[in-house]
């Protein structure tokens, strides 16, 4: 099996000439990328990285960006992609608990540099303490023996403790991960990528931009999205593949009084992931993007992602529906208990096994092990299965908010609420939002002769968390509900909302 860098050495021989990536100004060919991988790797060494040491990404989806990851692999390091919405307490935590020796970080995104920790930082340019900066490197790098079974990324997801995991990943699972997912809509090498959600999230990093190096075909990285950038770019650079959250594809049409204006018939497969698309909604995107080619997709991070995939046949009979079937290299089945499989109009665990499967949670064996039946990984999410044996999402164990294709869980909110010295105890639910898919709703309870108000509340959380966290609905009460026992009773909230 290959390693990633296997991945990238093969294609600057096969595709030497041809576009790879596409972003700031700078147009790389599979040759400019492996050299500039070569030249990445020569300086993390000369900074110290050694093999398995944990190199710290954090930025948006630039050259650089991409250009260090290889970078990083080809020095034999584990990445560890950062997410650049993260406040600084909450990056400062996945550095320590990587244990990443040295943070790659936009410099704008470095704030007074605490949260590097033990860890030296560097930045992801050319400047002053750039990773980039002063001549290059007089050598190549040192050859670096990698296998294909070893660690390569350490992926971050919230857990259900309010502290975010870290998904192990090696060079096969990230391969194998993409593979499965490209034999869904065909990915090649003459496709033309926009990469505009965010690279470290591990759908767009391993299926995406890897498996795009992996086929030969072109990517096209847009730093952060935008409605009319998005549309731009696909025009203009003539992109054949796009992924986004519902939100991304749904805000254009109604930002943008011009939208259908622009020329988008070379776009051969709209994917969407994060989140379903009722029927209406799937015949309005149809209808103005002048496409009947979208398909959406279901996975997680800790499978690499893989998981299900609905097809374009599919968006309006099944709309709502992750699909039917597990893609090639899964496995799926829904369980109503531990030993008992749901059938047609049942509902059930979604328990998933594949080959992209990540190694565990990095440093974390009690929720390794917690995570798995034998052999079977347990995602939390509750389906109902259909007539015709279709998957549908109705729940979640886990008690995860997802809010335009990012995740929050609850318990991370809810803590960083009981540290405000006027609030005596909050609850945080989902709620539906017809945009964002779910929207981040605080019940709060005041502590007595306090004074508090929704400004006080979001001032509060936005020094703690990443604005995709921070609740966009505050309710001040007198208590929440609760059993006999004292436990909370979230489904009355959200009865209530």
């Amino acid at each position: 099996m290959w390693t990633l860098d296997d991945v990238l050495r093969s294609a600057a021989r096969k595709f030497a000439g041809r576009e790879a990536l596409v972003g700031g100004g700078r147009r790389l060919s599979f040759a400019d990328l492996d050299a500039a991988a070569d030249d990445a790797a020569a300086r993390l060494q000369a900074a110290g990285i050694t093999k398995g040491d944990a190199v710290a990404i954090h930025g948006r989806n630039t050259v650089e960006w991409v250009v260090a990851f290889f970078g990083a692999v080809r020095a034999g390091a584990v990445t560890v992609p950062v997410n650049h919405k993260l406040a600084a307490p909450e990056t400062a935590y996945i550095l320590q608990h990587s244990g990443a020796t040295l943070w790659l970080v936009d410099r704008d995104l470095a704030g007074d540099g605490s949260a590097a920790g033990a860890a030296r930082m560097l930045m992801l340019d050319d400047g002053d303490g750039g990773l980039f900066a002063g001549p290059a490197p007089a050598a190549p790098p040192a050859p670096v023996a990698l296998d294909a079974g070893e660690p390569v990324e350490i992926l971050y997801t919230s857990g259900t403790t309010g502290r975010p995991k870290g998904c192990l990943h090696s060079h096969a699972n990230v391969l194998l991960a993409g593979t499965g997912s490209s034999l869904v809509y065909g990915l090649g090498p003459t496709d033309r990528v926009l990469l505009a959600m965010p690279v470290w999230h591990s759908f767009p990093l391993n299926n995406m931009l890897i498996n795009s190096v992996y086929v030969g075909a072109a990517v096209v990285l847009l730093p952060e999205y935008h409605p009319l950038h998005f549309v731009q770019t696909m025009q203009e650079e003539r992109c054949t593949l796009f992924f986004g959250a519902p939100i991304a594809f749904l805000m254009p049409p109604r930002m943008l009084p011009h939208f259908d204006s622009f020329d988008l018939s070379h776009v051969r497969a709209w994917i969407y992931g994060g989140g379903p698309i009722d029927a209406v909604t799937a015949r309005m995107l149809a209808e103005r993007y002048r496409s009947d080619r979208f398909y959406q997709v279901f996975g997680m991070t800790e499978t690499g992602p893989t998981g299900t995939a609905l097809y374009p046949e599919e968006q309006v009979a099944k709309a709502g529906s992750i699909g039917r079937y597990a893609v090639a290299g899964a496995d799926l089945k829904v369980m109503r208990d531990e030993v008992t499989e749901a059938g047609p109009g049942e509902t059930g665990e979604i328990w998933m096994r594949c080959q992209s499967m990540m190694l565990g949670y990095h440093n974390d064996p009690e929720a390794t092990a917690a995570a798995f039946h034998d052999g079977w990984y347990r995602s939390g999410d509750l389906a109902r299965i259909d007539d015709d044996g279709y998957l549908f999402i109705v729940d979640r164990l886990k008690d995860m908010i997802v809010t335009g294709g990012e995740n929050v869980y609850s318990k991370e909110v809810e803590d960083v609420l009981a540290a405000h010295p006027a609030i005596a105890e909050a609850a945080v639910i989902g709620t539906p939002h017809e945009e964002w898919g779910e929207t981040v709703t605080a019940f709060i309870v005041p502590k007595a002769d306090t004074a508090l108000d929704e400004a006080a509340v979001t001032a509060h959380c936005t020094a703690a968390l990443a604005r995709y966290k921070i609740p966009r609905i505050i309710r001040l009460v007198d208590s929440l509900p609760r059993t006999p026992t004292g436990k909370l009773q979230k489904f009355l909230l959200r009865e209530g909302v």
